[in-house]
């Protein structure tokens, strides 16, 4: 009797299952639950009797072969072989060559009743599996014309900023998902599970460990280890990576320095290099913060940033490997402008590079604040390749209990225009290599991936992992379009839930500006934790680490000026970004106080004063919370009660904190306007001094 009952309940489990009930959230986008659409069903079922290998049975394409077989068989709810043999509607998976697609592009297209998916790589091939599957998820038909695609970026990766003791900085969902004290014995499956996830939105790279790296990485010991982890990659077209600790000759080589430019230091890494080869034979090479917030680097030795990257290139030899050197750099100056600095370190190094490096730039000049104008570097240094480097995990964004989705935002970088080479040279251009005819290519997303069983902490927070993954092959997406396709694949296909779902995503992002850094305000989050609000803070390890810093509240007004009158760090940009962001009158009002110290009274275009327009837009913000709490509600009938309560609680907190951010930074910034809150909105019944104790709270360590 026992037994019959745990029978039925593992049937009832597995068909609620089946029915995309009681989802935890683990199976990401790759969610391959039957089609509800009979007709769409049986149109595809004619199409996808089997599966037929064309090119024999490499890894990726028994890998391409297999994802294809699951997802078909959740889909379309019935078998599918796999098999050598042909026949009448089979999907055939086929290497073949193609000088349209490129190294990675794929082309799907229909054949004797049936499709083919054809690529000049196997790791092209199993894109296409992938893209395909996508296409039915999306409550597609079976497709008339070829479809094809090519990624427009080389190196598409992730960056984890995970610890060998299991943490992650800035994670906000869980610990390391690598077990570094079990590698390489135990595998988890987990790793399996996350390749799997980037394989099928076109990352073909991940750098295991944190920029501010522990040297132990390089040790024969934990290659091994690394090793182990990029086995479980290699059939998903993942190359591995490391982030090197720069004083590790010094720290595990025995050697005095880590002088770039000593001989000893050169053959120490040049024989670790292909130490590391033997252990991995696809290692993909080297992610380096250098000279950076403490961190060691070549300028501890009088030499420069190139110096480093090239001695580094110069230890890959032959091998298939590039270098990534950050331009995140900044000293402590507390009469400069921390906006200038990488640009002042790298622009004159521009053509110094070797061939085998590439420059990564964050998107903005400060460090992935809720909103930044592009970089100065992007379309400055044209004899240089330079990698885009975003930030999923949200560091500034209100961690994993905030919903924001990042598409727009990635967007609004990839289509800001340099003008570095007239009308039309985007951010996108410039990093694709397309503008400056660069043969190397990179887009790196900082990981918001832990152990957390739904992967990113907020349920939300995949759809920013799967937007960077598809925008990296492909930026000339609409941010809109991903997040309607990530809602069909992992919430709901239900026509009017999609609409609704997919307006709050992308309203989102600019819900969170304005009721926590309105009008180009930027860096007054809480010191260290960097949560929640702390615009009074004044003093901290080092000015530029201060929120006073950057807003420079005073009785005139309100900004940083980085007009020729101020910092001066408009002349960084072309002459036509220049003219439009010089002019407080043209300046767009979403980078206003980036760029100019704005008098509390001065009316803007808005047609409010500076002073209202901040406050009505703090307060806007946070009433938006509630709409998306509204709209949240509405499409409860259609979503997985799960997920769905996960989200509704975390909308809760989002409201009570924009509450917090609207309410420290009108009452602590009204002391220096001195003005009123506008008529028409409720003045906060907390007191300045209760919300900075409750900052304090926060803070506490």
């Amino acid at each position: 009797m026992r037994f019959r009952f745990l029978l039925l309940l593992v049937v009832l489990c597995v068909g609620a299952h089946s029915q995309g009930l009681a989802d935890d959230g683990y199976r990401l986008w790759l969610k391959y639950d039957q089609l509800p659409d009979a007709r769409l069903r049986k149109a595809w079922q004619a199409q996808a009797k089997g599966i037929t290998l064309e090119n024999g049975a490499s890894p990726t394409l028994q890998t391409a072969a297999h994802e294809l077989q699951l997802g078909l068989q959740g889909l379309l709810g019935r078998p599918v072989s796999v098999g050598a043999s042909g026949g009448k509607g089979r999907i055939r998976l086929q290497v073949a060559a193609d000088p349209t697609l490129g190294k990675e592009g794929y082309k799907i297209s229909e054949l004797n009743g049936g499709l083919v998916v054809t690529g000049p790589t196997d790791a092209a091939v199993l894109y296409g599996s992938f893209a395909l599957l996508r296409h039915i998820q999306t409550g597609q038909m079976p497709p008339t014309a070829a479809l094809t695609s090519q990624p427009r970026v080389q190196y598409r990766m992730l960056n984890h900023w995970d610890n060998p003791n299991g943490t992650v900085e800035r994670g906000y969902a869980g610990s390391s998902i690598w077990k570094w004290l079990e590698l390489p014995e135990v595998i988890d499956p987990r790793y399996k599970d996350y390749a799997r996830a980037n394989a099928s939105i076109g990352i073909n790279g991940i750098v295991v460990n944190n920029v501010n790296a522990s040297a132990r990485y390089l040790t024969p010991e934990y290659l091994r280890k690394v090793a182990a982890v990029a086995d479980v990659m290699r059939p998903y077209g993942i190359r591995v990576y490391l982030s090197v600790m720069w004083a590790a000759p010094k720290l595990i080589g025995g050697l005095s320095n880590s002088d770039p430019l000593d001989p000893k230091v050169r053959q120490w890494w040049k024989a670790r290099t292909d130490e590391i080869y033997k252990t991995i034979p696809d290692f993909g090479g080297f992610l380096v913060k250098a000279n950076s917030e403490g961190e060691p680097g070549p300028q501890d030795y009088g030499r420069n940033h190139a110096d480093g990257a090239n001695m580094l290139a110069e230890s890959l030899g032959q091998h298939d490997g590039i270098v990534m050197w950050r331009a995140f750099v900044y000293k402590a100056n507390s009469k400069g402008d921390r906006f200038k600095e990488a640009y002042e370190e790298f622009k004159p190094l521009d053509g110094k590079f070797a061939p085998k490096v590439l420059v990564q730039v964050k998107n903005g000049p400060i460090d992935f604040q809720s909103r930044e104008p592009f970089h100065p570097l992007f379309g400055a240094m044209p004899r240089t390749p330079l990698v885009l480097e975003v930030q999923l995990t949200q560091e500034y964004l209100g961690f994993a209990t905030h919903l924001v989705y990042l598409g727009p935002l990635i967007k609004e970088c990839l289509e800001s225009d340099t003008y570095s080479q007239g009308k039309g040279s985007t951010v996108a251009k410039v990093i694709d290599g397309t503008l400056e005819k660069h043969s190397i290519s990179g887009i790196a997303g900082v990981a918001n991936i832990g152990s957390d069983r739904n992967w990113t902490g907020h349920p939300v927070g995949q759809a920013n992992w799967y937007a960077f993954g598809r925008l990296a092959w492909d930026h000339t997406l609409k941010s809109d379009a991903v997040a309607e396709e990530w809602t069909k694949m992992t919430l709901t296909a239900e026509p009017q839930a999609v609409r609704t779902i997919t307006q709050v995503l992308n309203q989102s992002r600019n819900i969170y500006v304005r009721y926590t850094t309105p009008l180009g305000l930027h860096h007054i989050m809480g010191q260290s934790i960097h949560y929640g609000p702390e615009p009074w803070l004044e003093k901290s390890a080092r000015p530029d680490w201060t929120s006073v810093y950057y807003h420079k509240a005073d009785s005139i007004g309100l900004g940083f000026d980085r007009t020729a009158k101020g910092s001066n760090a408009l002349a960084l940009y072309a002459p036509q970004v220049r003219q439009l962001w010089g002019n407080p009158a043209t300046c767009p009002p979403d980078y206003l106080l980036w760029f100019h110290h704005v008098p509390w009274g001065q009316r803007l275009s808005t047609g409010n004063t500076l002073w209202d327009e901040l406050a009505t837009r703090y307060y806007s913000g946070a009433d938006s919370v509630l709409w998306m709490q509204q709209q949240w509600e509405q499409v409860k009938p259609k979503i997985d009660p799960e997920q769905h309560t996960d989200v509704a609680s975390r909308l809760r907190i989002q409201h009570r904190e924009a509450l917090w951010w609207r309410d420290a930074c009108v009452l602590y910034f009204q002391t220096y306007a001195k003005r009123p809150i506008p008529p028409s909105l409720t003045p906060p019944i907390r007191p300045l001094a209760e919300i900075k104790e409750l900052v304090d709270i926060y803070q506490l360590r």
